[in-house]
């Protein structure tokens, strides 16, 4: 088995955090909740699990991620709902600061090029 060509049930997935290797069972699990609250973020819209080919719910790793911190905020005593939008509110918060640092180094970049 080489990087290039990995073998086995997951493939060349073993890093990839998007790849849905988890059942719904296994992800309750391992976040130590209820399928009910993935079922829960899923119709507030949080993850969207994708489908075996036989209908059953599948997680990847980055989804479980976002499940862990709506499921932190609810063990504070936040509405499931509420967890879900500050979640999201969250990320989008961070992808706007990333953004607008990239415009910030462009700018900068940009004046010291003008300025020389």
């Amino acid at each position: 088995m080489t990087a290039e060509n990995p073998t086995g049930p997951l493939g060349g997935h073993l890093d990839d955090d998007d790849y849905p290797a988890y059942t719904m069972g296994r992800a309750a699990e391992m976040l130590g909740t209820t399928q009910g609250f993935l079922r829960a973020i899923g119709e507030a819209r949080l993850i969207t699990p994708l489908r075996s080919e036989g209908g059953h719910r599948r997680y990847s790793r980055y989804q479980l991620r976002i499940a862990a911190r709506a499921r932190a905020l609810v063990d504070q005593g936040t509405p499931i709902e509420a967890a879900c939008r500050i979640v999201i509110l969250e990320d989008q918060l961070e992808e706007a600061q990333r953004i607008n640092a990239e415009y910030r180094r462009a700018a900068e970049s940009a004046d010291t090029t003008t300025a020389t």
